[in-house]
């Protein structure tokens, strides 16, 4: 899947990688390691693999969760309460649209590689 926001790095996920750092995951959003521990206390969503070390492992789809609290909170404003009580009354709604925007981004990203070979 392919991530693209205003203020996020874009990153194309490996399709053979398992799990990310939050190292990984905080730079593919450009936000604070901090931001993402405490939104994972926050948003019950949100439980990422923690090893023997305790460090945190983040599949795809915790991935996709953190975009959709990313989407709510950082591009269109909500509050934590707002975006909790959004994810939880209309979370497959949210969760349809946040893939088709993926697949749109996909498309978006595969035309302007074809314009730029012209």
């Amino acid at each position: 899947m392919y991530y693209e926001h205003p203020n996020m790095n874009p990153l194309v996920l490996n399709p053979d990688k398992l799990y990310y750092s939050i190292g990984e995951v905080s730079k593919m959003f450009n936000i604070s390691k901090s931001l993402i521990r405490y939104w994972e206390t926050e948003f019950e969503i949100l439980k990422p693999h923690k090893n023997g070390k305790g460090e945190r492992r983040f599949t795809k789809k915790n991935i996709d969760q953190l975009n959709l609290i990313f989407h709510l909170v950082k591009e269109r404003g909500f509050t934590l309460k707002g975006a909790k009580t959004e994810i939880y009354s209309n979370k497959d709604k949210l969760q349809k649209k946040q893939l088709a925007i993926g697949k749109l981004r996909e498309i978006k990203s595969f035309l302007k590689e074809i314009e730029n070979k012209l």
